[in-house]
């Protein structure tokens, strides 16, 4: 619920500003109403604000009819994620709404996935707002215009933002159609090269039977395709390595599934997930 407990948490507000794709978000009930794709490169600052206020527009609801925020909290971009924290605080002590924290690579790992494979939103949306009886009808519609069914199989996915110097953040989760993504490995800066080589050793305590229906590396991979293309003996063609840029709906959906606990983070506490100090700040260190 909203802070004054009046009405029903309903319309949401979604945002992140951790890398060069700025991306906003008005839902309600779990269904888009109106979002902002901007490829900013990273002049967030610039852009974030007229990008909230175009999509409320679009979405015929003004900043007092949202009943929460749901805001990109990193990892990514040091300045980027400080931009998105920043403002959603802001706002959510002057609306006195809650401010619900998203995982950034979250987000995308969602994204990523339900784009390539097709996922239905409408699908997603209920689930993610618990309606189980919406999710039926809008797996059911999808199947039908599709002529396929759903499938109880597992994905992996793994989204990359690149941190330079060969590390990516990147995180595991997993996905099954018509779900949201489900988290195996907690998000962090990691050399590529290595973690590909968890990967590996991971999937070769599966037998190949057992492994995934698919891997999706998604995100930043123009760098580190490389590197990804290890796992491709063990996967063959169910590896797929996907360029993505995060889009404002998977914030939303994302935040929506967040927001039924109902109680929002500390409006005062939340707090980026920079993973590692900024690079300015590691240096001031190293040279005290």
């Amino acid at each position: 619920m909203n802070i004054d407990g009046n009405r029903p948490q309903q319309r949401l507000l979604a945002f992140d500003t951790s890398t060069s794709s700025l991306a906003v978000a008005v839902m309600e009930n779990g269904t888009l109403l109106a979002e902002q794709n901007i490829h900013a490169e990273r002049n967030h600052s610039a852009y974030l604000v007229t990008a909230i206020e175009k999509a409320l527009e679009a979405a015929g609801i003004t900043k007092q009819e949202l009943d929460g925020i749901a805001v990109g909290v990193g990892p990514g971009s040091y300045t980027g994620i400080r931009i998105a924290v920043t403002t959603a605080k802001t706002l959510a002590w002057a609306l006195k709404i809650p401010v619900f924290g998203i995982s950034s690579l979250e987000a995308t790992a969602l994204g990523a996935w339900a784009k390539e494979t097709g996922q239905d939103t409408a699908a997603l949306g209920a689930y993610a707002l618990g309606d189980r009886s919406r999710v039926a009808d809008a797996t059911a519609e999808s199947s039908a215009a599709a002529g396929t069914t759903a499938s109880a199989r597992e994905h992996w996915i793994i989204p990359l933002v690149d941190a330079r110097r060969g590390q990516v953040y990147t995180a595991l989760f997993s996905a099954q159609d018509n779900t949201l993504t489900h988290r195996l490995e907690q998000d962090g800066i990691r050399l590529m090269d290595r973690w590909i080589e968890q990967l590996a050793e991971l999937l070769q305590t599966y037998a190949p039977e057992d492994r995934p229906e698919g891997i999706w590396i998604v995100g930043d991979v123009a760098l580190h395709e490389a590197a990804a293309e290890a796992l491709r003996p063990l996967m063959g063609d169910r590896l797929h390595i996907v360029s993505y840029e995060l889009e404002g709906i998977w914030m939303g959906i994302a935040g929506t599934a967040r927001s039924r606990s109902g109680a929002g983070d500390d409006v005062h506490a939340i707090e980026p997930n920079y993973t590692q100090l900024a690079e300015a700040e590691a240096k001031r260190l190293r040279n005290a």
